[in-house]
């Protein structure tokens, strides 16, 4: 039902690299027509180009949403191009890490309704995680259309407030490479014990998208999860008295220095 809107007054993309071209993707598969959808991207794909979507061919007088997709070096000079569409009915909509909802305001004006949010790469495979926040001038019914846009990557959820950003770009937006990291560390200790690296490789990667994908699907806590694995006496608890009594503090301690470097950029 929000994406009728859409449908019918329109949405801008301003850029479409791999997190944009994603979101579309989920839109076009969701029902938006291609032709409700303008696309700015100096630098657009095949794909793109094939999509049916109005590409670099200027923007509606007044769409449903923008969507702010550019780098966030790059937003300085690319947000001037939908200026003249602030302080209206258009929802901006911005998957931007460091740039505050402030930020936005001083350039679209202060009764502009925006929602930022902080996506993560598991969208490309539809996987994703969305934490979305708004300012004082969107609504139930345009914080609901946020909300949907962003679902057609994977999974959503609404912050008390933009002060909780930074901890979400530490665990969810920054979290895929930790655990990116995680299967080169185990695929190293296997080859440490004697196997070889492309059979190391194979066997951390599908451990780690396998257990990811149990936690996923089971009604279990991630703590009963791991307890299940885990025998009296047996191999695997052998291993988590090595990891537990660091990893916690380890994952604590990064997660931090994260969130710490999110501020410094918003600032």
């Amino acid at each position: 039902m929000a994406l009728e809107r859409v449908a019918r007054d329109g949405l801008v993309l301003l850029g479409c690299g791999k997190m944009g071209t994603a979101l579309l993707t989920g839109w076009l598969k969701a029902g938006v027509p291609a032709g409700s959808v303008w696309v700015i991207e100096p630098n657009p794909s095949d794909w793109l180009r094939a999509s049916g979507v109005h590409l670099n061919d200027g923007v509606p007088a007044a769409p449903a949403v923008a969507l702010l997709a550019v780098k966030p070096q790059m937003m300085g000079t690319a947000l001037p191009v939908l200026q003249a569409l602030g302080n209206g009915g258009t929802l901006f909509l911005s998957i931007a890490a460091g740039t505050t909802i402030a930020a936005f305001e001083a350039v679209l004006g202060d009764r502009t309704p925006i929602v930022r949010t902080m996506p993560n790469t598991p969208a490309m495979v539809n996987r994703g995680i969305t934490a979305l926040c708004r300012n004082a001038h969107v609504g139930d019914e345009a914080m609901a259309l946020a909300v949907a846009l962003m679902a057609a990557v994977g999974g959503t959820v609404i912050l008390e407030g933009e002060h909780q950003i930074d901890a979400v770009t530490a665990v969810s937006g920054s979290g895929p490479a930790y655990v990116f990291h995680l299967i080169e560390a185990l695929a190293a200790a296997g080859e440490a014990e004697g196997l070889s690296p492309a059979i190391a490789l194979q066997l951390a990667r599908a451990t780690v998208t396998g257990a990811g994908e149990l936690a996923y699907r089971s009604e279990d806590s991630a703590e009963q999860l791991r307890v299940n694995v885990t025998s009296p006496g047996g191999t695997t608890a052998a291993a988590l008295a090595v990891l537990m009594p660091e990893l916690t503090g380890l994952m604590t301690r990064a997660v931090k220095a994260a969130a710490d470097r999110g501020r410094e950029l918003g600032r």
